[in-house]
């Protein structure tokens, strides 16, 4: 018997370490030749470690949340054969294009093939019992939304005939790990309600690591540098869902169906061409703003992963069709985990919105180094007064922040107001300047 290291290999061009955000093995499990080992993420791309031969985990090197250099030991095992400790072979580099929310890479970890171990005879099954989880057996997932988990995970309940849509997530971001299938399995045919009704005193404690780390961090430098005033304005979209509805019904095969998303863009870069300091980043470092000529649209939007902002570039040159598809192709990208960091970057505005849960009003936090975003709250009809009657409209509420060290509120007010008159009369929108 012989032992094997396994070396943090190299993730991406000129990064020099990782953050371990996920454990997929423990000290004593058995595993195979690419059973994936742990999870590390960099600012370019969360990155999946499998392993290069059969054998025994008999250490880990790191805690969850622990930052390791590039070339650091990461496990090692128990082999059959003479092991691979002493002149352990580097990392071969492996490019990591993914952003951060992109679906996980796998990096083949080295191997020496002179010193390839024969198999091990033992099945990679995980030994000792399974630690507690929590989990539910209707795991609370959205229409279509796929369950998180490695491909080792997704190998195992494939072979066990699990829908690990019915699996609760206990990992980072609801991550499905082995621990959870195993309380799946234990749990066996009991039914959801049918333990008696009992107080919980536990107390779950939940590491931020890994995207929402990064998340974290990035609201709190926007809150604490920046100042912000938040302007709500009421709007009557009944024309513009009437001229949607209108479009929808008589677009072609080709063209993707309108929300309201591509019209507030186009009616925010006519907006921005009347007032272009709202289309700026602001280092407040080097205290400079740099006001882009190109309106380049964030959207946020929730996934899976987290929150991510995919960008719509160049939006002063699209037509509303064009708008609507990029939308579409972002948002699909989003969803899936496989949108690069280009289409991840690059936002001069940003556009924020829940959807049918938008709320009355909200006040979003500016995507720094941003000075203004958009918030977009739900539509309801209301009764409105037009001086004779109350009539019934389609009212909408935009919930805006602005950078106050460089926007005043009544710049603010102005662009809020441009933008309300031109959704109100969406003809406009359509007009050239």
């Amino acid at each position: 018997m012989g032992e094997y290291i396994i070396k943090l290999p190299d993730v991406g061009e000129g990064v020099a370490e990782a953050e371990l955000v996920e454990w997929n093995v423990k000290i004593g499990d058995l595993v195979r030749e690419d059973t994936v080992l742990a999870a590390v993420m960099t600012d370019k791309a969360t990155v999946e470690i499998p392993s290069p031969v059969d054998g025994e985990i008999i250490w880990l090197g790191g805690e969850i949340g622990q930052v390791l250099a590039i070339g650091s030991p990461l496990v090692r095992l128990k082999i059959e054969g003479e092991g691979h400790v002493a002149d352990a072979a580097p990392a071969k580099p492996v490019k990591a294009e993914a952003p951060t929310t992109a679906v996980n890479q796998k990096v083949q970890a080295p191997k020496a093939a002179e010193d390839k171990p024969k198999p091990v005879s033992a099945p990679a099954a995980r030994k000792g019992p399974a630690a507690p989880s929590t989990f539910s057996a209707n795991a609370p997932r959205g229409e279509g939304e796929k369950p998180l988990a490695s491909p080792a995970v997704r190998l195992r309940a494939k072979e066990a005939g699990v829908d690990l849509r019915q699996v609760g997530g206990t990992g980072p971001a609801g991550r499905i790990t082995h621990e959870d299938l195993e309380a799946y399995f234990a749990r066996g045919s009991q039914k959801p309600g049918a333990a008696a009704l009992a107080p919980d005193n536990s107390v779950k404690e939940i590491k931020v690591v890994g995207l929402r780390r990064k998340i974290a961090e990035k609201m709190a430098i926007a809150k604490s540098h920046i100042p912000h005033i938040t302007y709500v304005e009421e709007i009557d979209v009944t024309s513009m869902e009437e001229l949607r509805a209108t479009l929808n019904s008589n677009k072609r095969p080709d063209q993707p169906k309108l929300t309201i998303l591509p019209f507030l863009m186009r009616a925010m870069v006519r907006a921005i061409a009347d007032q272009p300091q709202l289309n700026a980043l602001y280092d407040d470092e080097a205290n400079v703003i740099h006001q882009h000529g190109g309106v380049h649209i964030g959207i946020a939007a929730q996934t899976p992963n987290g929150l991510v902002v995919p960008v719509v570039k160049h939006a002063e040159a699209r037509t509303i069709w064009d708008c609507a598809a990029e939308v579409n192709l972002l948002a699909e990208a989003a969803k899936t985990g496989t949108a690069t960091r280009e289409q991840l970057s690059g936002s001069t505005i940003t556009i924020t919105s829940l959807g049918s849960m938008g709320g009355v009003v909200t006040t979003p936090v500016i995507n720094y180094p941003e000075v203004a975003i958009i918030g977009v709250n739900k539509i309801m009809t209301r009764p409105i007064w037009d001086g004779t009657n109350f009539i019934p409209r389609k009212m909408m509420n935009l919930s805006s922040s602005f950078d106050h060290r460089v926007i005043d509120g009544w710049d603010a007010a102005v662009f809020i107001q441009r933008i309300k008159t031109l959704l109100e009369t969406p003809a406009l929108i359509f007009v050239d300047a």
